[in-house]
Parts: C-alpha cells; sequence; structure tokens
C-alpha cells in the first residue's frame, strides 16, 4: 500500500473518535458538582432534609402496592447487574474483541463501586437539623450504583449505532433500581440522584479512552441508520427528563406555598414522595440523555 493510499484509509482529521476528550472530563467535573450540589443541598440543610426524609416517610407509610414485588427485585439486584453486565461483556470481548473495551468497562463498575462505598461509609456525614431522621449517612445508594454502573459499562462496550438504545434502557433499569429503593423505604431520593452522578462521573473519564482505543469500531453512522440507532430514544430520554424534573420541582414549588405537614410523613398526600420519583425519573434519563448526544457527536465519522 502506498503513502497515499495509507493517509486515505485513516479517519479523517479531526473526526477521530474521541477527538475532544475536554468535554468528557468537563461533563465529569459536572457530575462532580452536581453531587456536591446534591449532598449540601439534600443532607447539609434543615429544608433539604426534610423534603428528602418527608418522600422516604410517605413511601413508607403510603406506598404499598407492588412493594413486595419491588422488594424481591431489590434482592436480586446486584446479581441481576452484574450477571446483564459480564453477558454482555463475554460477548463483546470474544465475538468482537474489544478487550480493551471490556477491561475498561469492568473498572468503571468497580470504580463506581468503590466510591460508593468510601463516600458513604468513610467521607460524608448525616449532621443533626432538627428534622426526625435516622442519624447514619446513606447517600449514595450502593444498590443504585451498581445497576446504573452495570448499565454504563454495557453502554460503553456496544458499538455506536446500538448505545442510543442501551442508553435509554439502561436509563430506564437504573432509574427502575432508585425508585425501588425509595418505594422500600432502603434509599431517599437524594441518596439515588447521587447514585446516578457517581456512576456518570466514571462513565466519562472512561469515554475517551474507550473511543480511542477502538477508533475502528467507534463508527456512527448517524440517527436512524439502524432502529437502536433511532432518534427516538434520546428524544424519549429527554422526554423523561423534563418531566420528571418538571414534577418534582411543580410539587417543590407547591408543597412550599400550601406549607409542609410539621412532621416527615404526616401530609395528606405524598407530594413529597411524587416530587422526589420525578427528580429520580428526571435525573436518570437526563444522564441517559446527555451520554447518547456526547457519544454519538464524539464518535468516528467518515
Amino acid at each position: 500500500m502506498t503513502n497515499q493510499q495509507k493517509r486515505m484509509a485513516r479517519p479523517a482529521a479531526g473526526r477521530r473518535a474521541g477527538r475532544s476528550p475536554i468535554l468528557f472530563w468537563l461533563g465529569a467535573v459536572l457530575c462532580v458538582a452536581a453531587f456536591a450540589f446534591t449532598y449540601y443541598a439534600f443532607v447539609r440543610t434543615t429544608l433539604g432534609q426534610f423534603a428528602d426524609e418527608s418522600a422516604w416517610a410517605e413511601a413508607d407509610a403510603g406506598w404499598q402496592l407492588g412493594r413486595g414485588v419491588f422488594l424481591d427485585f431489590l434482592d436480586l439486584l446486584p446479581d441481576i447487574s452484574v450477571a446483564l453486565a459480564a453477558v454482555v461483556l463475554l460477548v463483546v470481548a470474544l465475538a468482537r474483541r474489544r478487550w480493551r473495551a471490556a477491561g475498561i468497562a469492568v473498572g468503571v463498575v468497580a470504580a463506581s463501586a468503590a466510591s460508593t462505598w468510601i463516600l458513604k461509609n468513610l467521607i460524608l456525614d448525616r449532621p443533626d437539623r432538627g428534622v426526625p431522621t435516622l442519624e447514619h449517612n446513606s447517600l449514595p445508594s450502593g444498590h443504585t450504583t451498581i445497576a446504573a454502573a452495570a448499565a454504563m459499562a454495557i453502554f460503553l462496550v456496544v458499538s455506536p449505532r446500538w448505545r442510543p438504545f442501551a442508553a435509554a434502557a439502561g436509563g430506564a433499569y437504573a432509574v427502575l433500581a432508585g425508585a425501588a429503593t425509595l418505594i422500600n423505604g432502603w434509599h431517599r431520593p437524594a441518596d439515588v440522584v447521587a447514585a446516578f452522578l457517581v456512576a456518570g462521573f466514571w462513565t466519562l473519564v472512561a469515554g475517551p479512552l474507550v473511543l480511542r482505543s477502538g477508533d475502528g469500531w467507534n463508527y456512527f453512522r448517524g440517527y436512524g441508520s439502524h432502529w437502536s440507532s433511532s432518534p427516538v430514544w434520546p428524544r424519549l430520554c429527554w422526554l423523561l427528563a423534563l418531566l420528571g424534573l418538571g414534577l418534582a420541582a411543580a410539587l417543590y414549588w407547591f408543597v412550599q406555598q400550601i406549607g409542609a405537614a410539621p412532621t416527615p410523613g404526616d401530609g395528606r398526600l405524598p407530594l413529597f414522595f411524587w416530587a422526589g420519583m420525578g427528580l429520580i425519573v428526571g435525573a436518570g434519563m437526563l444522564l441517559s440523555a446527555l451520554l447518547i448526544w456526547l457519544f454519538s457527536f464524539q464518535s468516528r465519522r467518515k
């Protein structure tokens, strides 16, 4: 092959996969900032503690529908998450020979789980702000971290045409896991949101490594080239994100206008619970939508 032919065979200049790693680093920094804000707003302040504790108390007092099913799901969640990720990673590594990407994805799961344990048990605390609550810190949620990190590991190793669907399905799975922890009274909404941000941080750190270690297969033909890369998936993620965050904001504002019950969980309607559910859905699907956009934009184009 001549030098001219070699140059023609290479990806066009400026169009290689992961060509702007600074966008991933900026995203990771934003995850850290959002995590810090979530912790401060919902754990360090009286108003945030009251809102988060009220959501937890209202779920425990009033949400009985399907609780047994969600409890069984939570008991199996770590095994389900690891099994799903392991199957996909093995298929990708063996059939597609994406060994490096699979190794990086495993690292994302391990780093996410380790970070959550360290943050929850060794670094963060839950101060007394006069709100009736458990004293120990529960942020971030370990179960949700495992579910979100497993979903993002799958997202990292599949080819670009599958990433929109993988992000939407994985986001829905992580949201379901987080919602289940709230419904069963295991975690507060902020714990779930923080878990999404931990997994998102490590996914963004790993993004340029995955893209640049597989420039040949990280080639995106554009939305609509396959059903898994249909523009329906990012639009669905954006829609659910806006609806969830809009519901949460509206309910928090409404409760502030009418006045909250003096004790968490004593309100006539479970408004804090539904606000927390909206926050979980909105945060999880927003992260999925942003990951679809960033990885599609940073994949190789001809």
